[in-house]
Formats: structure tokens, sequence, C-alpha cells
């Protein structure tokens, strides 16, 4: 391509003067040097895509290479550069393209003056940019922090409201507890006045009588007791209610108003062995049966009667060849139950042998949930000691007789008066507990 730009020698066959030849040959020389120049320049950037010069210069200039008709008669290019003649085209034209080139160098060098401030303006950017990413990190963080935010509120609602449906059943179950509770209190005051009505019984005048006659244990038309009820007028054997204690609440008794005289308040029986007997202390506590029937009238109840002032106890019973003995014991009470319902029981006399005040007087009540281990093979509530001479709340066996080691207990647990047989192992058929005032009095002779 570089010698393509060499000029081609004009024909000898024409004269030229000599200083017009010398003339001549110096701007010849100086135009060839510059086209040398410009082609070298061009040249050294050229680049084709493989289509015989028909391609695009890459170096980023203009493209050039217009044509004209300066062809001598020859039909060739007097001069030529980087492009080729081509056939039915013109000559270029390579001064129209050394312009292109001279603008685009003249470009070029105000693009290479301005490049600094571009570098700072870019260098302005990518610092504005590191500002951006940081600002959008710092933007992150803080929707993180608030997501987790919304996070724990979303659990403390969520605890809340739990915490609110909570407190809604335990409202409910309160609201029905109160309705229970005002029911009852309804109930027992119902029964209160009740009791009251029938019997046209004062406490107040109660307490100023027992007052003023410490040794009266009941009080006209006031029924503290069965006996109170009896010497009130009723002589038939049945429930009746009394109210014992100061300010006491009603309570259904058995009042047996037959057995020497009448006016007992039974507190225990044992008939046919359709009650349980193995039970916890709050039922001992509170009682358990049927009146009518099998029953514990209640440590506490009894408590409450004993209270009142002396009292006496009688305990009858019955074997399987129906015979009947009884035991009588002048003195008979028990403590609250914040000393275990302790018992005071003394003076014996009878038609059997005493086995119960001498072996289980000053003994505390249990049961065999409390951890008495006496009471937990016994399988009842008792004032045990070790273990016991009498159990008349113990397992009913019916026939009387029981083995141990057939039935694999740890000790004997039948309703024992030790004394009936001399032995721990005969069940009695019936048995039954019942108190009255010391002072008491029969309207006849029993």
């Amino acid at each position: 391509m570089l010698s393509d730009c060499v000029p081609m020698n004009r024909p000898r066959s024409q004269p030229v003067h000599t200083a017009m030849r010398y003339s001549s040959g110096i701007a010849e020389a100086g135009l060839r040097a510059l086209v040398w120049s410009a082609c070298v320049w061009v040249t050294s950037g050229l680049t084709h895509n493989g289509s015989n010069g028909h391609g695009l210069i890459q170096t980023g200039f203009p493209l050039y290479g217009q044509h004209n008709n300066l062809a001598l008669p020859s039909r060739r290019c007097r001069r030529r550069a980087s492009l080729r003649q081509l056939e039915n085209q013109g000559c270029p034209d390579v001064f129209r393209s050394w312009d292109q080139v001279s603008d685009w160098l003249q470009v070029n060098g105000n693009s290479r003056r301005q490049l600094p401030g571009l570098k700072e303006v870019v260098s302005q950017i990518q610092e504005e940019l590191r500002n951006q990413e940081h600002r959008m990190k710092q933007l992150e963080l803080q929707v993180e922090v608030k997501s987790e935010k919304e996070m724990s509120l979303e659990a403390r609602l969520r605890q809340l409201q739990q915490g609110q449906s909570e407190s809604n059943t335990l409202l409910h179950i309160h609201a029905s507890l109160i309705y229970d509770l005002q029911t009852q209190v309804h109930n027992l005051t119902a029964l209160l006045e009740q009791a009251r009505s029938n019997s046209d019984c004062s406490i107040h005048q109660n307490l100023t009588d027992q007052h003023k006659h410490p040794d009266l244990q009941y009080v006209r038309n006031c029924p503290i007791d069965c006996a109170s009820i009896y010497l009130n007028g009723e002589s038939q054997s049945g429930v009746y209610t009394i109210v014992p204690s100061i300010g006491g609440f009603p309570t259904r008794v058995f009042c047996d108003m037959d057995t020497a005289g009448g006016g007992w308040t039974v507190i225990q029986r044992r008939l046919d062995g359709n009650t349980d007997f193995n039970r916890d202390w709050r039922e001992y506590r509170e009682g358990f049966g049927d009146l009518p029937a099998e029953f514990w009238l209640g440590n506490d109840h009894i408590h409450a009667v004993t209270s009142q002032g002396e009292y006496s106890l009688r305990i009858d019973l019955e074997d399987w060849n129906s015979r009947h003995r009884f035991g009588l014991y002048k003195t008979f009470s028990i403590e609250d139950e914040s000393n275990h319902y302790r018992l005071h029981v003394g003076g014996f006399s009878g038609s059997v042998e005493d086995s119960f005040a001498w072996y289980h007087n000053k003994r505390s009540f249990s049961t065999p949930d409390t951890g008495n281990i006496c009471a937990k093979i016994s399988h009842g509530g008792w004032w045990y000691h070790q273990c016991f001479f009498s159990n008349l709340n113990g397992v009913y066996y019916k026939g009387g007789r029981y083995s141990g080691k057939a039935r694999k207990l740890l000790g004997p647990d039948g309703i024992v008066w030790y004394s009936w047989k001399n032995s721990d192992y005969y069940s009695l058929k019936k048995v039954s507990m019942k108190i009255r005032p010391r002072s008491f009095r029969s309207r006849q002779t029993p």
C-alpha cells in the first residue's frame, strides 16, 4: 500500500523549463513529502475487513476516499494514497481525505484537552456512586431493623391476643364460679331460713340461754342437735336439719329416736357395705354417704356439735350371728381441723370390752392420703395409733372372717372390734356411732 503512495513520473516527452522544473520539483517534493506523511499516518491505522480495500478504516477516523476525475489519458491516477482505484470510478481524492484527517486531529486534540475535566467529572460521579451505595446499605439496614421490629411487634401482638383470650376464658370461668357460689349461698340461705322457720330457732336467744345456764345443752324450739329436736316433740327416727355452733350453717343429720331413750345424733353407720369408706381427708372432713343408709357425718360437723357442750358417745355393734353389744363413753369430742380432729374419749361402760378409748384416745385423725401407713394399709379414716384395736371405718367383709394371706394384705383392714373375738381378722356386720348431750333426760324411762 505504501508503494502506491509514490507519485508517478511524468512522461519524458514533455519539455519543461529548467527553472520551472526546479520550482516544480521543489513543490512536487514538498507535496510528495506531505502526501507521504499523510499516507504513512493513515495507512498505519488502516485495517481491512477482507473486501479488497472496500472496507472501513477502524481507527476512528472519519470516512474519506472521495473520488474525482483527475486521471491521466492512460486513465491512471496521478497520485494514489491508501485507496485503490476501482473500476468505473474516479481517482481517490487524497487531499480531501487529508482535510478530514486534519479535522479529526483537531477534534481529538480538543477532546484530549477536555480529558482532565472529564476525569474529574468521572471521579465525582464515582464518589457520588460510592455515597449512593453507602446510603443504599444504610437504607437496607434500616429496612432490616424495621422488619425485625415489625416481626417483634407482631409476636408481641400475638402474645397479647393469646393473653386476652386466656383472660377472657378465666373471666368466663370466674363468672361461672361466682354464679355457682351465688346459687349455693342462695340455697344455704333458704335452708337456714327454712330451719329457723320450722323450729322457731333464735341463735341469739340460744346463746343468751346457754350463757345463763351452762349445763343446758339444748334450748326448746332451737335444734342444735337431735336431742333438742327430740325435746321439741319429735319421736320418729329419720333425717332432720340442725343448726349447730354459733351462726353455723344448717346441717342434715340422721336422728335415732329409738335407742336408749332417743335423742341421738348419728355420726357413723355401716349396714351392708354399699358405701366405700376408703376415702381421702377432704371427704372425711365434709362427710359422705347416704344418711338413711351408710354414711360418715363429717369431721367438721362432728366438731361443730361436740364443741357446743359435753357429749356422750354410744357405739352399737352386731356380728354375723345377729348378736348385739354396745359400748358407752361418758365423754366424747374432737378438736378442729387445725389440730387434726384429735380425739377425746373416756368413761367407758357397756356390754362389750373396750377396744376404743384405752388405745385411741388423744390420737389424731388420719386418712390413706395423709401419709399415715396405718391408714394406708387399713383402707379407711380413723384415729389410728399403731395401728388399731378398733377400725369401724374399715373394709366391709361379708361373712365376717377374712384372711390377709388370701387377699395379699399388708395387715388387717376389716370392720374390727378386737375384743369381740380377740382377733383382727373378724369384720362385723353392722356398727353405728351416735352422740347426745350428757345432761339429756328422756321423756320416758328406757
